[in-house]
């Protein structure tokens, strides 16, 4: 059995000093930090898939007639090895935030399920990684249409010329604030699907795992020997499975989301005013695999390490941090 890992003065101080207000502001920072890192580890690991998922999402017109493995060799050659990381910096600005918040608002939402609603078992994991997803999108959404409008740009094809020109153009020349929430209804309906089948498919395993195979699956935790986490390894099988099975729940969703992203980027614009005229647009011009799922094989590749890194480091840094 491992030996707790010894707390620092510095990091036992605010905890067993402090009031209850105190040490409640220092546990929030803490999980706060915690999904926020776990967020970002996670989108760096897959950035140019995701930009690569773009671009083929959306059809852009200078890699529309390639797939997924060819696109990813034609960026490098057209734009640099940085064009692969193009619009990162606007995901690196949103993710923290929302890695955080969601990550957050899973383990209140959970809580509050079950203390006050009395709803426990499997279905307030689901019920509670819905609600967290949603919670997370709607506060960090202007940035993520900024970070794919920027992502969709190609070397010498440039509409913006940064995140805060992305931020101006859009606000000045596509209504206001509402510019910055196109297709915040098909993130939000598709985000209860993923978000909860992720956060419902990684608890179960994570549960059912240490429940039944406690000495092969689990080790004890870090900062609490008492606690019981998942092996390194087993941590990244259950959270890539987990983001798999959301994946190709939710994507069609994902791929309307992304054209009403776009907006006035696109020349079919007047296309994707809303949620049924976008999928009925893709569905009628592309049908289903060239359309609706266009890029899930991409999908699967990379949501499935980004998943295993989210979940995996966020259960780590629970444990540096001595959340647990």
């Amino acid at each position: 059995m491992a030996t707790e890992t010894p707390v620092s003065s510095a990091v036992r101080s605010p905890i067993e000093g402090g009031n209850t207000l105190q040490r409640d502001s220092y546990y929030f920072l803490r999980s706060f930090v915690a999904g926020g890192v776990a967020g970002c580890c996670a989108k760096c690991t897959i950035a140019p898939l995701d930009r690569v998922k773009i671009l083929l999402q959306a059809h852009n017109p200078h890699y529309k007639h390639l797939g997924v493995f060819s696109t990813l060799r034609a960026v490098p050659k057209k734009e640099g090895f940085l064009g692969l990381y193009k619009g990162n910096g606007a995901m690196m600005i949103r993710i923290f935030p929302y890695g955080a918040i969601q990550f957050l608002a899973f383990d209140y939402y959970r809580k509050f399920l079950n203390t006050q609603l009395g709803i426990s078992g499997h279905v307030h994991r689901l019920m509670a990684g819905s609600m967290a997803g949603m919670t997370a999108v709607i506060c960090t959404y202007p940035l993520d249409v900024v970070r794919a409008r920027l992502a969709f740009q190609v070397t010498g094809d440039h509409r913006y010329t940064g995140i805060r020109n992305a931020f101006q153009t859009i606000y000045l020349k596509e209504g206001g604030t509402s510019g910055f929430y196109r297709g915040l209804t098909p993130t939000i309906i598709g985000m209860a699907p993923y978000a909860g089948f992720a956060f419902f498919t990684f608890g179960t395993l994570k549960s059912l795992g240490l429940a039944h195979f406690p000495d092969r699956l689990g080790k004890p935790s870090l900062d609490n020997p008492e606690v019981l986490v998942l092996k390194t390894h087993v941590n990244l099988l259950c959270g890539g499975v987990a983001g798999a099975i959301a994946q190709t729940i939710s994507y069609p969703l994902d791929v309307a989301r992304r054209r009403m992203q776009l907006g006035a980027v696109l020349p079919d614009a007047d296309k994707h005013l809303s949620l049924t005229k976008t999928l009925k647009h893709v569905y009628t011009q592309y049908g289903i695999k060239k359309g609706l799922y266009r890029g899930l094989s991409l999908n699967y590749i990379r949501c499935i390490p980004s998943q295993a890194v989210a979940f995996t480091t966020y259960e780590f840094m629970k444990q540096v941090l001595h959340l647990n």
